[in-house]
C-alpha cells in the first residue's frame, strides 16, 4: 500500500476523532453563544490571525450567505483603523488555537471598552481570549494530524466545523429556507438550481387563439423560435399546445385547420412560483423541451426552454 496513502487516511481519521471529540464536548456555551448573536442588532464580526484568520474568513461567509449579517475583520488590520467597523450592536467571534495570539489584543480590548459582546474560541480555558470573553467556545485538546503537533490541521478543521455548527443552528433557527439563500446565493449552478421559474421564463410567448387559422399558428412557431406555440381560449386561458409532433401528424391539409384541431390538449404547465429545478425535471421526465408557466386561473405568464437550463448551467 502506498506510504502517501497511509498518510492521508492517518490524517483524516485524526481529524475526524478531534471533531468527535468535539462533539462530545459541546456544553451550554454553545447555546450562549446563539443567542448572544441573535440578540445582536448589528452583525457578527469574525476576527482571527494567520490559520484562524482563513477559518474566520470562511466562518463569516457562510453565517453571511445563511442569514446572519457578517463580515470578517483581520486583527492587524484592526488595529490601524478597522476597530471602527465594530461598533456597539456587533457580537465579536474571535477565533485562537492558543487564545495568546498577540495581533487580537487590540480588537479584544476594545470589545471590552465599548461593551460589545464577545465570543472567543481557542483551545487553552485558561488563555486571555477565553478569560476576557463573554462567552467561551473550548476546543477540545486533539493532536494535530501532522504528526509533530506545529502545523494547525486537526484545530483548524475543528473550528471551521464549530463555525458551521453555529451557522445551522442559526439558521434553523430563523426557518431559514432554500428562497432565502437563493437571495444571498444568486450566480453559479447552486444559484441557478434555486432560482424560480420566473426568473428564466420568457413573457414574450408564442400565443395563437384556438380559433386562429394554421398558416397564423406557423408563422408565430417561426417568429417566436421556440418551437411551439400556445393556444388560448377566449378567456385567455391556455388549453392547448402546438409541437412539430402536432405538425407532422396534421401534415396532409394542414392548412385548412384551426389552432384547436391541430393542439395537443392540457399540456404539462408549471407554476411561475416553483424552482427551476422541478421545472428541468419535469421536462427530463417527459422528454419535452419547453413548459409554460401558468397563474392559478390558467393564464400564461411565461415559458422556460431547455436552453435557459443550458445557458444557466443547470444542465
Amino acid at each position: 500500500m502506498s506510504a502517501y496513502l497511509d498518510t492521508a487516511r492517518r490524517v483524516i481519521r485524526t481529524e475526524a476523532e478531534g471533531l468527535a471529540l468535539l462533539a462530545d464536548g459541546l456544553s451550554d456555551s454553545f447555546d450562549r453563544a446563539v443567542e448572544t448573536i441573535l440578540a445582536a442588532r448589528g452583525r457578527v464580526v469574525v476576527s482571527g490571525m494567520g490559520k484562524s484568520g482563513h477559518v474566520g474568513r470562511k466562518i463569516a461567509a457562510t453565517l453571511a450567505s445563511t442569514g446572519t449579517p457578517a463580515q470578517f475583520v483581520h486583527p492587524a488590520e484592526a488595529s490601524h483603523g478597522d476597530l471602527g467597523m465594530v461598533t456597539q450592536g456587533d457580537v465579536a467571534l474571535v477565533l485562537s488555537n492558543s487564545g495568546e495570539t498577540p495581533e487580537i489584543a487590540d480588537i479584544v480590548a476594545h470589545t471590552r471598552r465599548f461593551q460589545i459582546p464577545l465570543i472567543g474560541v481557542a483551545g487553552r480555558p485558561q488563555s486571555t481570549l477565553l478569560r476576557q470573553a463573554d462567552v467561551a467556545l473550548v476546543l477540545p485538546a486533539a493532536p494535530e494530524a501532522c504528526g509533530t503537533g506545529i502545523v494547525p490541521t486537526t484545530s483548524t478543521t475543528m473550528t471551521m466545523a464549530l463555525g458551521d455548527a453555529l451557522a445551522v443552528a442559526l439558521m434553523e433557527h430563523r426557518q431559514f429556507t432554500p428562497e432565502h439563500f437563493r437571495t444571498f446565493h444568486p450566480g453559479g449552478k447552486l444559484g441557478a438550481k434555486l432560482s424560480r421559474v420566473a426568473d428564466l421564463m420568457h413573457q414574450d410567448m408564442p400565443l395563437v387563439p384556438e380559433t386562429a387559422p394554421m398558416a397564423e399558428a406557423l408563422l408565430t412557431i417561426s417568429q417566436k423560435s421556440f418551437g411551439v406555440t400556445g393556444v388560448t381560449d377566449a378567456r385567455g386561458r391556455l388549453t392547448g399546445i402546438i409541437t412539430d409532433g402536432d405538425l407532422r401528424r396534421h401534415m396532409q391539409g394542414l392548412l385548412d385547420h384551426s389552432a384547436a384541431e391541430v393542439m395537443t390538449r392540457n399540456p404539462r404547465t408549471i407554476g411561475p412560483d416553483q424552482l427551476a429545478e422541478a421545472a428541468l425535471a419535469e421536462m427530463q421526465a417527459r422528454r419535452i423541451t419547453c413548459l409554460f408557466a401558468v397563474t392559478p386561473e390558467g393564464t400564461p405568464a411565461g415559458l422556460i426552454h431547455i436552453h435557459d437550463f443550458l445557458r444557466t448551467g443547470l444542465v
